[in-house]
């Protein structure tokens, strides 16, 4: 059971500190000077330290990634689902959806890496994240499989993408940080 309730409630634009201002204004591209700042940001905006480190690393794996677009934010997506992080699932569906991949393919990372309709470099970017969450491993089978599609840097890449996302899954759930007005949760089925 998740919290339905924020357990750190989104700080108002009147409550940031100069600091938080600053950087919510660079990371949204000015949308923070307009009213528009996710709950994520606006509840990071309570310890302005940890959120101005954080998004330099969450920077790189969200922006600067040697994955392909289409590769990250279905691993996002599945490492969403398993953490049963909502927050974090309805943000990056908006993305993937963006980056063209379809509303099937979506709902159906919920079902896995064995689910009909992936290519071998998808199932095995959804059973490395699946590996990586259970145990904390990508197995040498699932390895040997990404390393014939990915160069030693998109495995890199990968390995931190699970692991940020799994670390701002946990960060959402725990703090209780609710869905922004618009976006839409976990699909019905999977």
């Amino acid at each position: 059971m998740r919290p339905t309730e924020p357990r750190i409630p989104p700080l108002d634009e009147s409550e940031w500190s100069d600091e938080v201002r600053e950087m919510l204004n660079l990371t949204t591209g000015g949308d923070a000077a307009r009213g528009r700042v996710l709950n994520i940001f606006r509840t990071l905006a309570h310890h302005p330290k940890l959120m101005k480190r954080w998004l330099v690393f969450g920077t790189h794996v969200l922006i600067q990634s040697t994955l392909a677009v289409r590769e990250r934010e279905l691993v996002i997506l599945r490492i969403g689902w398993l953490c049963r992080a909502e927050y974090e699932w309805g943000q990056h569906r908006r993305i993937a959806l963006g980056a063209g991949i379809s509303e099937d393919e979506i709902e159906r990372v919920a079902e896995g890496p064995d689910a009909a309709g992936w290519s071998p470099l998808e199932a095995a970017l959804l059973r490395a994240t699946d590996e990586l969450h259970a145990d904390a491993c990508v197995s040498d089978v699932t390895w040997k499989q990404l390393e014939a599609h990915l160069s030693t840097e998109q495995l890199m890449d990968l390995v931190f993408t699970v692991g940020q996302y799994n670390l701002v899954s946990m960060a959402l759930n725990s703090f209780g940080v609710q869905l922004d007005p618009g976006t839409e949760g976990f699909p019905t089925r999977g």
